[in-house]
């Protein structure tokens, strides 16, 4: 689909858990100067409120009403709720599960809809998560799709986490990446899928600085067709 001039084009860049959306689009988008979208920040913010305050994490009416009433403001890679910062709590196993949880939630995914369009900036956006493509951008001018081997995408979520010194097994995650791709493949609304117009690549292996080279090659191509 050809956007108006004045609309600013967004690079959609989707895929399963821990397969590198949020590095690869938060690299692109310091390279081209474009606002940047991590929309599993939110619904890891949602799920740490939620589970904070003990409520249904299955319960769509608690958990939306929740959602509707958070103040959340970003500050580079801070995180800010009501003021309070909460950057390291949502990178936790536990927020990530429970964000896969509310993701599944229809009302919950309707009240972050419009806070995620109000990304869509000049001169650009770059947003990442599990439905920028199919559901909130289905409009983007570049579509991608990141994905890797299960194994290769819990040695990572193992990497980060020793680097923050929390100790948790290669078994117990590589269970965690299995059951967070089931779920969300398998959810009623918006699940995890490759759009027909995504190019998907696999990361398995692949050094950052490839990727984010060939989605860079791929977004400079369909600028400039031959």
């Amino acid at each position: 689909m050809t956007l108006g001039p004045k609309v600013p084009p967004v690079i959609a860049i989707d895929g399963p858990s821990a397969s590198g959306k949020g590095t690869i689009a938060a690299a692109v988008a310091q390279r081209l100067g474009f606002h940047y979208l991590d929309s599993g920040a939110l619904y890891r913010i949602v799920g740490f409120v939620g589970g904070e305050r003990r409520v249904n994490l299955d319960s769509d009416s608690e958990i939306t009403d929740i959602t509707l009433n958070l103040k959340v403001k970003f500050n580079g890679d801070r995180v800010f709720v009501d003021a309070r910062e909460v950057s390291d709590q949502i990178r936790g196993e536990v927020a990530g599960a429970a964000a896969s949880r509310v993701a599944a939630l229809p009302g919950v995914r309707r009240a972050l809809m419009s806070l995620q369009h109000g990304f869509r900036q000049p001169p650009g956006l770059v947003a990442d998560g599990r439905d920028m493509g199919s559901v909130v951008f289905p409009d983007a001018q570049l579509k991608i799709y990141l994905t890797a081997t299960a194994e290769e995408r819990a040695r990572r979520r193992h990497k980060q986490l020793m680097e923050k010194d929390s100790g948790a097994s290669m078994a117990a995650l590589l269970q965690d990446i299995r059951d967070r791709d089931f779920r969300d493949s398998n959810r009623a609304t918006a699940p995890l899928l490759k759009c027909t117009d995504a190019t998907e690549i696999d990361t398995t292996g692949m050094p950052v600085a490839d990727v984010v080279a060939q989605v860079l090659y791929l977004y400079q191509k369909q600028q400039n067709p031959q």
